[in-house]
């Protein structure tokens, strides 16, 4: 795909409008960007990025474009999203190709629908760029198919923060029989286990938490529903991390190899 040039202008002479491209950079290694979100990278005038916008992924930014950190994390956020949305507007409007690189995918519990609406409707140009989301590409990396003839027929993929929390169906969650994996969980495991426990799902169900997913230094923490709550607080959890429920966890210890350019993932398999 062949991008525009930076900061055109228009045959009147006047600043051409710019572009947003709303990016989504994968879980964190290099590796798993696509050639698209790349270009959209080095053909940027400015890069706004998240928290979860890894330090090798920032590393590839073009040293001569400036890029500013957006980003947001519990009860701490940079700028406001409403405002974000408006500089989105603003910058593309003076004629800038602005690169919006987000964690994941822009539309999985990247607020990217909430920004391309606000694009639309201001009239600016945008483009949504793909990225592999933190369920598939940490679960894959860790061994843990996502579905699995037998175990899993489906997967569902819930947030454990925001505003709606409360209205979560756990009975239905606990019944699925499909491969749960809550993001932004790790302070809220205890209440993730518990409810679903409360809901009927078997306290045996084997569980995990995949901490830093496709990073230098992932850790895979094994257990069950039950007592995976005590082994992120033994083990110091912290976030970036996914919780992932369902028999495919059982899977982890035989199907994870260790890919090229990733370290041991499984150095610890807590039953």
């Amino acid at each position: 795909m062949v991008y525009p040039p930076k900061s055109s202008r228009a045959k009147n002479g006047s600043v051409a409008a710019g572009k947003v491209w709303l990016v989504g950079a994968g879980p964190g290694n290099a590796d798993l960007l696509t050639i698209r979100a790349l270009r959209a990278i080095e053909n940027a005038d400015l890069i706004l990025f998240d928290q979860l916008v890894s330090d090798e992924i920032r590393a590839l930014f073009p040293k001569q474009v400036p890029h500013f950190y957006v980003g947001k994390v519990k009860g701490q956020h940079s700028i406001e999203q409403q405002d974000l949305n408006a500089l989105l507007v603003k910058k593309a409007r003076a004629g800038l190709n602005v690169c919006r690189v987000k964690g994941g995918d822009p539309f999985v519990f990247g607020r990217g629908g909430e920004e391309l609406l606000a694009l639309l409707a201001a009239g600016v140009d945008a483009e949504v760029v793909p990225g592999i989301t933190a369920a598939s590409g940490c679960t894959t990396n860790a061994g843990i198919p996502l579905t699995h003839r037998g175990l899993a027929q489906g997967c569902t993929l819930v947030t454990a923060q925001g505003e709606k929390e409360a209205a979560l169906n756990w009975q239905a969650l606990a019944s699925l029989n499909h491969t749960l994996v809550f993001y932004m969980g790790v302070s809220r495991a205890q209440w993730i286990a518990e409810s679903l426990i409360n809901a009927g799902l078997d306290t045996n169900t084997p569980a995990a938490v995949i901490e830093n997913g496709c990073r230098h230094n992932q850790r895979v923490l094994v257990s069950d529903i039950a007592n995976l709550p005590a082994l992120i607080q033994l083990e110091a959890v912290t976030s970036p991390a996914l919780i992932v429920v369902g028999q495919v966890v059982s899977l982890a210890a035989t199907l994870h190899v260790p890919a090229a350019g990733f370290v041991e993932t499984c150095q610890r398999l807590s039953a």
